[in-house]
Formats: structure tokens, sequence, C-alpha cells
């Protein structure tokens, strides 16, 4: 089976926002094995719409379509596609029920046009919406098959993971099963070189590598009767490249590097505590942003300025004056500090120059030391975090607290 993809919406066309529901749908297709060879962005116009169908279907066997069914006078992907198949628009009752509840709930007065989310094509299979008003659709006729859905992504993504892929499941007769394994401090490239060997080899199951934001994701996807079976056939080629990239991997099937450590620290009962000065914040921000933490993280502290390293830390007067508060040797000694400071099993520390002023030649923009204080000892990691860009500030802000996290999950192996 090939596919074809058109968004629709004006938005789009215009460059208002990304598209990212194009390259969402087609890697959810390549998973399933379901050929795309064309992806078209369309206004908010009947005829373009209608001529874009025409040719979709004359070169493919499935069109999947995303935006066009709100309750606005542009919002026509419903109504074009229905006149395309000749179908008549009814009501979905369980549709009409959500919208009016909506609306008692948020103690408003429903406009007509609002029940326009609640059409559908005539004898097409209704695609529940989980998180928004209009539903999408799954329709076969003629030997071609259309699917509708929303074009906000927060909705069509779980709409096509929990509605649309069963139905494609099924009609394949197999199952797919992914594991996703979660690698940093190396590049895509560097990965996909490392792996291209077995990645050639393997053809169930599929390897492939996917750049994240500062670190990439490297899927193995199994085809099989059922998911117990697909796991057995999985399971091999991620144990082997765990083993090959071992030093990088942070988790398999993990959501974020933080999720991850507040996982591990849960799991092995231990507690972490954190200095930061260039990410003033940022490391105890993404740990305190999952549910759980509190079990594991209580002490956070920013110590921007020297002083405060001193005061907070007991960083010693000496150590800044003689290498600098960007050093291998005033991140040791933060490391340490809040640890004690916090009674914590784990101090993590990072004190770097974020840029775009205060470099010097010896020590330019981007250098960044991460340190973390264990009962084993203390590690300190220096990098050099720029790009020589711009506007590059808050990139290596970010990527130093991923540093970190990676180094404090490492500390935990």
């Amino acid at each position: 089976m090939n596919a074809e993809i058109i968004c629709v919406g004006t938005e789009i066309l215009l460059g208002d926002i990304i598209n990212t529901n194009g390259s969402f749908i087609a890697s959810q297709l390549a998973e399933l094995g379901i050929d795309i060879y064309h992806q078209t962005v369309v206004g908010d116009n009947h005829s373009r719409l209608h001529d874009a169908l025409e040719i979709a279907f004359s070169r493919a066997d499935m069109v999947i379509t995303t935006g066009g069914l709100g309750p606005t006078y542009d919002d026509m992907t419903k109504d074009t596609i229905a006149k395309y198949f000749k179908r008549k628009l009814v009501h979905d009752e369980k549709s009409v029920e959500n919208v009016k509840n909506l609306f008692k709930s948020l103690k408003r007065n429903m406009t007509e046009n609002n029940l326009k989310q609640a059409l559908v094509i005539e004898g097409s299979i209704v695609l529940g919406n989980e998180y928004g008003l209009a539903p999408g659709m799954y329709l076969e006729q003629d030997g071609k098959t259309v699917v509708m859905l929303p074009g906000p992504p927060y909705e069509m993504e779980p709409m096509f993971i929990n509605k649309l892929k069963p139905i494609l499941l099924k009609d394949s007769g197999s199952t797919l099963v992914s594991k996703n394994i979660h690698i940093f401090g190396v590049g895509e490239s560097s990965v996909e070189n490392t792996l291209r060997d077995m990645m050639i080899r393997s053809k169930n199951p599929t390897i492939a590598p996917y750049a994240k934001r500062g670190e990439v994701l490297v899927r193995v996807t199994a085809k099989a009767a059922n998911k117990e079976e697909g796991l057995r056939i999985a399971d091999p080629a991620v144990e082997e490249i765990c083993r090959i990239l071992k030093g990088n991997v942070y988790g398999i099937d993990a959501e974020n590097l933080q999720n991850e450590l507040v996982r591990r620290l849960s799991e092995k009962k231990k507690t972490i505590a954190v200095a930061e000065s260039c990410t003033g914040g940022i490391v105890a921000s993404r740990i305190t942003e999952i549910s759980g933490s509190s079990a594991v993280f209580g002490y956070g502290v920013v110590t921007y300025a020297n002083q405060a390293k001193i005061d907070l830390l007991g960083v010693g007067e000496n150590t800044l004056v003689e290498h600098g508060a960007v050093s291998k040797e005033t991140a040791e000694e933060m490391a340490q500090g809040v640890r004690k400071l916090g009674n914590s099993d784990i101090g993590l520390a990072i004190t770097g120059i974020a840029g775009p002023t205060g470099g010097t030649k010896e020590k330019p923009v981007g250098l960044v030391y991460v340190a973390v204080d264990t009962e084993k000892g203390c590690e300190v990691k220096k990098l050099n975090l720029s790009r020589r860009r711009a506007d590059e500030r808050n990139g290596i802000r970010q990527y130093a607290a991923s540093n970190a996290l990676f180094l404090a999950l490492s500390s935990l192996k």
C-alpha cells in the first residue's frame, strides 16, 4: 500500500506555523510499512483541495488529510471530501453530545456553527477525539481509502496512535512492536555510522536513528503476529545496540533525561542536590517538572556570583582567584559543597560561560564544566558547547543542563 499526505491550512501554506503533522504521519506510516511518495500543503479552498485529492488518488491507495475539521467557514475538508465521494454529511450523536457538554461545563451559550464539528461523512468510521471536539474519519470506497484527522498536533497525534493505527494494523494482519533506545553525547551521523552494518543486514526488526534536540533516538521495530513475538524479535537487537553504544545509552523507552534520572534515583533510594551558575536553575526546573521528584530532590541553589559560591557552597576564595569561577576546580568544589549542604547522596554542579559576552581566548563562550560528587569521589567533565552562532546563549544553557543530567545518570550505573 502507498499513501499520500495532504495538510490543509492557509496558515501552513503561508509559513505562519510549521507543518509538524506531515513529518509525524510520514514517520508513523514508515513504521507500518506503508510507502509514502508525496506530501502536499493546500490552503483553505474547496477547488484547490478537490484538485489535490484528484491528483493524490491518481497515484496513492490512501490519502490522509489533516486540518479543516473545525467550526468556522474556512474549515471545509470534510465537506470537500464528502462531495468528492458523493456522500452526505450527518451528525455523529456522540460528537454532538461532546460539543454540548463542553459548552455546558463552560457555562457558555453554544452557537449553531459549533455543531459543524460533529458532522461526519455517512458510512465512515468515526475516530474519537480525546483532546478536542472534531472527530476524525476513516472511509473506504472503490478501492481507495481516505483518512481525515484534525489539524492541531495535540489532537492529531493521539488520534493517529490510539484510533487510526489499530485499524491500519488490523488491515495488515500483523502488529508492530517498537523499542526506543535513548542516546546522549553522540550525534545522529556518528550513531548511524556505528550501526550501519547492523541496520543494513537487519530486515526484521528494522533499525532507524532519529535526531532529537541534543540527543539521538534509535527505534527498533519488529513486525510480528502479536506483541510477545514482536518483543522476542526486537529484544536481541536492542541488547546488541546497547552493548555497542553502552557509554551513551541512558534509557529504553525513556521519556527524557530528567524523567529517567528521577526514576533511577527513586529505584535506588538516592537523593540529589544541584548547584547551578550559568544555567540559572534550568536543571532544578527540569527535575522538579517530574511528578515524584520531591522524594529525591530537596536542594537546588543558583550561585551566579562568586560570593554566593563562597557563602553557600564553601568554594574556596583561593580556588576562585587561582582558577576562576569557570574551572574544573570550582565545579568540583561546587558539587562537593551542594552535596554537603543538601545532605544528599549526589551533588551536581554546573559553571560556565553562556555568552554572548564574557569569553576570552583561554576561556571562550561555550566553555562549561559539569561535576558530580558521590561517595565514590568527584567526576568533572569539560565541555565546549559553542557552535559560533549569534543567538546561542539559551542553547548553551539547555545543553549544559542536559549534560549535567546525563552525568548524574551515569553516576548511578
